[in-house]
């Protein structure tokens, strides 16, 4: 893997500078694949080399460079080192890349190919919570949600492949005055028949009405009021009604969960923390943290110079509390419970000041572990809309990207006859609206098209799940070719070292993922690989070949193994009615999934960990599965889908 290399030349600059070889590691990176080009596999920037003090900063930075290239030797491993402007580059012996990067797959180490890099060792270990998607009760789930579900399901499943103890908790918004307003409203408005045929239809329509009434009816707001009043002193009547609402949100949800293959391990509220809030109320007083603002409210001084020139309101002119003092004392309570090492927020980019009040209030009352507490934020996607009109629910969207997928297979003379075409369009139309999603950066806005996020060909969910189809029919067409004695130096073709050179980038692209918990990092990564799969696929054609070249040819499916792997963390081969191609392939699943985690992925198919491990081709298409959730690869179980996250 790529570590035995970076290690190696590491030695060699260690030796070279009298520096310890592990300075190094992080230094050395491999160099991206150009197209139609041999290049280098490893590259040093003596500039980082500089600003770590290891060289000195003054000085002709190409000298230093030339005079360091001349220092070190090639030997069996590194076959080339050449000096660049303020770049050394590495080249390492081509039977030893293949030999070494394949090597796992060889010792039924596919899952973990990647995962053991000594780049990892800085990162935080122990336990993460990671709170997202975090919708309101008594409401359908909105497809503002989207986002901060998908987003919050891949930092988990991200997170947890990498070794961490992961809690996902749903974080639901079953408290407020809101809550006053629907309880006035379901008594004047509501109907018990209407609530068992759609409950969650007819909550909202309640709601809409209840809203329009109050705009001019003070007798309502007052009703409104009450209910929340009484709410708030348990009384067993109005607890009981409100119970009942959340109830029926909490089991409505967790349908669309399990459509897009979205777990959590806990659900809480805000609810649960109201009488701690209190609590907090308290300890900001003790603290001399609590002030009075002119309005009569209960205040945080966040300002520099304490001269209220930036306050947060913790407390109303009434004594009540508010949303962050809740998400205070939701804080504290999860630190108590959980004692995590780092606890990752997943809304949209409107809550920054939100997040950043918070933390600086926790600090303020003495919790240093709120250092290890992260908002990640994102921005807003525009135009989505159905065949119907605008978008307001989640369910909507999916029905879409079912609906449109369908129609383009049905129009495609390469989609065979399918036993769950419904299925299969599923799966692969909300593939393709996660890529989408995470191509970009999280805290970009973006245009939604569902024309390009459908299209077969270019940077799409339906071109990965495609190249995963492909390999698939080529282990399936060419099988007990892995029983063959594996002979590295059959991979001499620049196709097939571009493919290895490609991979030698993966724990990077993890590592970098892992830092800035962005998917994009890991998608683009995939799609690269499935555009060098492709060119594979032409250039090192099986079918058609002489006899000799052919067996040449499918010995090579070493690679293809640990292609498919990176593509598909949890597809199936169980599911033989699952076809997106010509070629007859056994799942629809693709490396998508790495848009979550490896090894996630591999956990939801535990029953069939021993069918699918026989397949070493997974490897590549698991790594892919990391990003994204089993649900959209023939049967998956976890894939998600969300916008707008918390919306209090």
């Amino acid at each position: 893997m790529a570590c035995f290399f970076r290690r190696k030349i590491a030695e060699k600059l260690g030796r070279a500078l009298q520096q310890s070889e592990d300075v190094f590691i992080p230094a050395l990176t491999a160099v991206p694949v150009l197209k139609k080009q041999q290049g280098a596999d490893f590259r040093l920037l003596i500039g980082t080399l500089r600003a770590s003090g290891i060289l000195p900063s003054s000085g002709d930075i190409q000298v230093q460079t030339e005079n360091l290239a001349t220092q070190l030797k090639q030997d069996n491993v590194v076959e080339h080192i050449s000096a660049a402007r303020g770049i050394i580059n590495f080249k390492v012996n081509r039977k030893l890349l293949a030999q070494k990067l394949l090597e796992p797959f060889g010792n039924g180490e596919n899952d973990k190919f990647g995962l053991n890099s000594e780049l990892f060792n800085t990162l935080t270990t122990g336990t993460t919570l990671v709170e997202y998607s975090s919708p309101n009760i008594a409401k359908k789930f909105h497809a503002g949600h989207l986002r901060s579900t998908i987003i919050g399901n891949f930092i988990a499943n991200l997170k947890q492949s990498l070794g961490n103890d992961v809690i996902r908790m749903n974080y639901l918004g079953d408290w407020g005055m809101q809550f006053g307003l629907l309880g006035a409203g379901f008594g004047q408005f509501g109907s018990p028949e209407k609530l068992k045929q759609n409950p969650l239809q007819h909550l909202f329509e309640v709601y809409v009405r209840v809203n329009k009434e109050a705009e001019n009816n003070e007798d309502m707001k007052q009703a409104a009021r009450d209910f929340f009043r009484q709410l708030e002193q348990h009384e067993s009547h109005v607890v009981s009604l409100w119970q009942q609402f959340r109830d029926i949100t909490v089991k409505e949800y967790q349908d669309i969960y399990e459509r897009l293959g979205v777990h959590f391990d806990v659900y809480s509220g805000e609810s649960f923390h109201q009488d701690q809030a209190q609590e907090v109320v308290q300890q900001l007083q003790s603290r001399g943290l609590l002030k009075t603002s002119e309005k009569g409210t209960g205040v945080v001084d966040l300002s520099p110079n304490r001269d209220m020139t930036n306050v947060c309101t913790v407390l109303r002119s009434d004594g009540t509390t508010l949303y962050i003092t809740r998400d205070i004392a939701a804080a504290i309570n999860r630190k108590e419970k959980y004692s995590f090492d780092e606890m990752i927020y997943v809304t949209d980019k409107s809550q920054e000041n939100h997040f950043s009040q918070l933390f600086q209030i926790l600090l303020a009352m003495g919790h240093s572990w709120a250092d290890g507490c992260r908002h990640v934020s994102f921005g807003l996607v525009q135009g989505m809309k159905t065949r119907a009109g605008e978008v307001v629910f989640l369910e909507d969207v999916l029905d879409e990207a079912r609906a449109r997928m369908l129609n383009n297979m049905s129009q495609s003379n390469t989609t065979k006859e399918l036993e769950n075409p419904d299925d299969t369009a599923e799966k692969v139309g909300i593939s393709a609206l996660i890529i989408q999603d995470f191509k970009g950066p999280l805290q970009s806005d973006y245009k939604f098209n569902w024309d390009r996020m459908l299209q077969a060909q270019g940077d799409t969910g339906v071109f990965l799940q495609y190249t995963h189809a492909r390999l698939c029919s080529l282990k399936q067409t060419n099988k007990g070719v892995e029983a063959v004695a594996f002979d590295p130096s059959l991979l001499s073709e620049q196709t097939c070292t571009a493919i290895l050179q490609h991979l030698l980038r993966y724990d990077e692209v993890l590592y970098q993922s892992a830092q800035d918990l962005q998917p994009k990092h890991l998608v683009n990564f995939l799609l690269k690989l499935c555009h060098l799969i492709a060119s594979a696929h032409r250039e090192l054609p099986v079918k058609g070949s002489p006899e000799a070249v052919a067996q040449v040819q499918r010995k090579q499916s070493k690679v293809t193994t640990v292609q498919r792997s990176m593509l598909s963390p949890g597809q199936r081969d169980e599911n033989p009615g699952h076809h997106t191609s010509k070629q007859n392939v056994k799942t629809t699943s693709v490396c998508v999934s790495v848009l979550f985690s490896a090894a996630t992925i591999v956990d939801l198919y535990s029953k069939n960990r021993a069918l699918y491990c026989q397949n070493k081709i997974m490897l590549v298409c698991r790594i892919g599965s990391s990003l994204y959730s089993e649900k959209h690869f023939s049967a998956n179980k976890n894939c998600t889908i969300t916008f707008i996250t918390r919306q209090h």
